[in-house]
């Protein structure tokens, strides 16, 4: 029964810690371009490309690459759409991105399948605009064309958690769980009701906890404890903690509800699926949405979200890996230098393409360990 919508949506703590984490870990990380075709042969060749600069550093007059990309993630995860007016110069170029509230735009497909997007504004502005001057990208959806509004799909478990705020809010505004009764016999005259609150208040209340209460005229006092039912009130407050994080897609220990049971080593791999499951689809939702609608049909380029970084272990791990991967040991080594070098997010050397090759008896050990030293 509680009206749900994205702005008293984010008043709910767990909705707005699972929005940060999102938007958040996918601005965080850089986003880098590649050769295509490179990258089709097992070689990464990384280049630079202005829309790197647009996007990862200016993409407009007032925002950061970061707060663009941090408010682009946030409408994505909660409304499943994610608008972007595209400003071009004259030649095609562009020349910035502009983020547009999700609420200010209206989609219709056309009979060619093409999408017409009228946006408008609080102050009345109205336009219409096609797929080329409006960057479009959708979440889960289900005919293809619209995202779906996560907080819509998930208002039932939202409202129960507003509503069991509101009330917990209520029950120790008002003092609806009072500490015990105190009971007379007969019926209490207006002033000798009045009278009797004050008496209360003044002798009865938190400030004088512990202290005996003195009563007369057939008065007794009865203690309260705390009910079944309110303490099930809490449980249920804890259970719409796992709902939300079920409707989001994101893991509930990353939000800050852990069990008891949680070991370093599973909160570690709680980490790693949470890059995995939540960052990375997202971060590929854009990636792809990015190089179909802001790259032209012959441009070479992958735009790629480096997510290895957040999935780095200690220094000494990754030292130990990098080792065994260059042919440490004995062993044959199954990555090159630069791979290594990527992934610690260092520029590639240029000698640094060759794989390590096995030591043998009787070779050169300098000779047989180019390329892994």
């Amino acid at each position: 029964g509680v009206p749900v919508g994205l702005s008293n949506a984010l008043t709910v703590s767990t909705v707005l810690a699972c929005a940060r984490l999102v938007a958040n870990g996918i601005a965080q990380v850089p986003l880098k371009a590649y050769v295509r075709s490179q990258a089709r042969i097992g070689r990464l060749k990384r280049i630079d490309h202005p829309l790197l600069d647009l996007i990862a550093w200016k993409p407009n007059a007032w925002q950061t690459g970061f707060e663009f990309m941090q408010t682009l993630v946030l409408h994505l995860l909660l409304t499943g759409n994610a608008f972007v007016y595209i400003s071009r110069a004259g030649d095609g170029r562009i020349l910035e991105l502009v983020l547009i509230e999700p609420r200010h735009v209206t989609m219709t497909r056309q009979r060619d399948m093409s999408i017409l997007y009228d946006v408008g504004s609080d102050e009345g502005f109205n336009r219409r605009l096609s797929s080329r001057d409006l960057w479009h990208i959708r979440g889960l959806s289900v005919n293809g064309w619209a995202g779906l509004d996560m907080v819509r799909q998930t208002r039932e478990s939202i409202g129960l958690a507003l509503a069991t705020e509101e009330t917990h809010a209520l029950l120790h505004r008002n003092g609806a769980q009072p500490g015990g009764v105190i009971s007379v016999e007969g019926n209490l005259t207006d002033p000798q009701h009045e009278m009797l609150s004050e008496w209360v208040t003044k002798h009865a209340a938190a400030g004088n906890r512990y202290k005996p209460l003195i009563l007369d005229r057939g008065a007794k006092w009865s203690g309260m404890q705390m009910s079944g039912v309110d303490s099930e009130h809490l449980a249920t407050r804890k259970f719409q903690i796992e709902e939300i994080c079920r409707g989001l897609g994101v893991i509930p220990m990353m939000v800050g509800s852990t069990e008891k049971n949680a070991t370093y080593a599973s909160a570690e791999q709680m980490f790693i699926a949470h890059v995995v499951h939540t960052l990375a689809p997202w971060a590929r939702c854009i990636e792809l949405s990015a190089e179909v609608n802001l790259l032209s049909a012959d441009e070479d380029v992958d735009l790629v979200f480096d997510l290895k970084g957040l999935m780095r272990g200690a220094a000494k791990d990754r030292a130990d890996y990098n080792a065994k991967a260059l042919g440490a040991g004995g062993g044959r080594g199954w990555a090159t230098q630069n791979e290594l070098r990527e992934g610690e997010g260092l520029d590639w050397h240029p000698d640094g393409d060759a794989l390590p090759q096995p030591i043998t008896a009787g070779a050169n050990p300098g000779t047989a360990a180019q390329g892994s030293a």
